[in-house]
């Protein structure tokens, strides 16, 4: 193997992606292997405000093979072709070429990357793996204003989902954590990201 990585789970909202960017290191964006809207194997709101809508927050709604694919092809051999996944479109609108660089480690986050961590420590490519969160008021805080920003949902869809992700997030925190992430808010994280550069290079 050339790389390890380094996995950000955790809340929508959190500061994953902020963190991963904040960190120097490349990084590979989990997101990037949504499902495209169309797909029949889709999971989809059964009731409540949001009934009939599809459920983005759904593992199903992601490619797990795919992405584990791609760790793999990265930890190998320092580079692999990536989706690039247009949220706004619900789709895939091409590719590019994630290349490490010859860094030894790199980060991949997302809000599925727990799923990832189990099969990433057994294959040894796990360098380490975190569930970032913060107070369930200030997650729902951010993730709305970014949602709003981007354009991402219609903005009732936007808050009812917020709405809802909230109410889940203390079981979402302990779901990641049974998936073997250590707790730890985005100050401890890049705290330890940094120790553990600084240890490998």
């Amino acid at each position: 193997m050339s790389a390890r990585v380094i996995v950000l789970a955790g809340p929508s909202g959190a500061g994953k992606s902020r963190l991963a960017e904040r960190s120097g290191l490349p990084v590979l964006r989990l997101d990037d292997f949504y499902k495209s809207a169309g797909d029949p194997t889709l999971p989809v709101i059964a009731d409540g405000p949001n009934a009939g809508v599809v459920d983005w927050d759904d593992p199903a709604s992601w490619l797990p093979e795919d992405a584990l694919a791609a760790l793999a092809e990265l930890c190998r051999d320092g580079r692999a072709e990536i989706p690039v996944y247009d949220i706004t479109q619900d789709g895939r609108c091409g590719s590019q070429t994630l290349d490490l660089g010859g860094s030894p480690i790199f980060v991949a986050e997302g809000i599925f990357a727990h799923h990832v961590v189990g099969p990433c420590r057994e294959a040894g490519l796990l360098a380490a793996a975190y569930c970032v969160r913060q107070h369930p008021l200030v997650t729902f805080w951010r993730r709305l204003t970014r949602d709003l920003r981007e354009h991402r949902k219609p903005p009732l869809v936007l808050l009812r989902r917020g709405v809802a992700l909230l109410r889940e997030q203390r079981h979402l925190v302990a779901q990641v954590v049974a998936h073997g992430c250590e707790p730890v808010s985005p100050e401890q994280a890049a705290t330890q990201i940094r120790r553990l550069t600084a240890g490998v290079r």
